[in-house]
């Protein structure tokens, strides 16, 4: 099995922001979240998980090739620093693996046959279908 990779802190940009949604006067006055920016073009990861997750549909991605992760379901900024960095690592983790390759197969013997009984069967039924004399 593969060791998991691990995205090294200093690798990262951590930044403090102020949490959106309710929350009463702790919301407006202190900044519990954080935007982790990770540049995935200057990391140590290998070239293939690099262009794996420059080639992601993600929304989080920006144009430069910086991964944008906002953390702000926890209550303190040192659980969101932890959230952002283990969604980090998951997202990194998850493109490790290269996909399996797609091999072309073809229909075997017995489902040609059944599909051919079936069409068979089905023209029986229409033919039957005429006008009765």
């Amino acid at each position: 099995m593969l060791k998991p990779l691990e995205v090294s802190p200093s690798e990262v940009e951590i930044k403090a922001i102020r949490s959106q949604g309710p929350g009463g006067q702790n919301v407006n006055k202190v900044s519990t979240a954080v935007q982790l920016r990770f540049d995935i073009a200057a990391s140590s990861l290998p070239e293939d998980v690099k262009a794996r997750l420059l080639a992601r549909p993600d929304g989080r991605l920006t144009q430069e090739g910086v991964l944008v992760i906002t953390a702000q379901s926890h209550r303190t900024l040192e659980m969101n620093r932890r959230d952002a960095f283990e969604r980090l690592n998951a997202l990194v983790n998850s493109v490790a693996k290269p996909p399996k390759t797609r091999r072309p197969t073809k229909p075997t013997f017995g489902s040609k046959q059944r599909r051919l009984e079936g069409k068979s069967l089905r023209s029986i039924t229409k033919a039957n279908r005429g006008k009765v004399i």
